[in-house]
């Protein structure tokens, strides 16, 4: 699936390159959209290396670009 899909599908503003926070599993941690794979968005958190698989509407949240300039 891609990221189209994923914006109408699950209504999400997910863009590649676009900014969220985690807050599953007694995390808060903030991240950078790469891609989209199965219905999941490829997600690498601040200070890995890799992108990890998130479901778009679970425990994020997405950011405006406004917030980190």
């Amino acid at each position: 699936m891609s990221l189209p899909w994923i914006r109408r599908t699950y209504r999400v503003p997910a863009r590649r390159g676009g900014r969220v926070r985690y807050t599953g599993c007694g995390r808060n941690e903030l991240g950078t959209i790469r891609s989209a794979s199965g219905g999941h968005l490829n997600i690498q958190l601040d200070g890995w290396k890799f992108a990890l698989p998130f479901h778009p509407t679970w425990a994020l949240e997405y950011l405006d670009q406004g917030a980190f300039q």
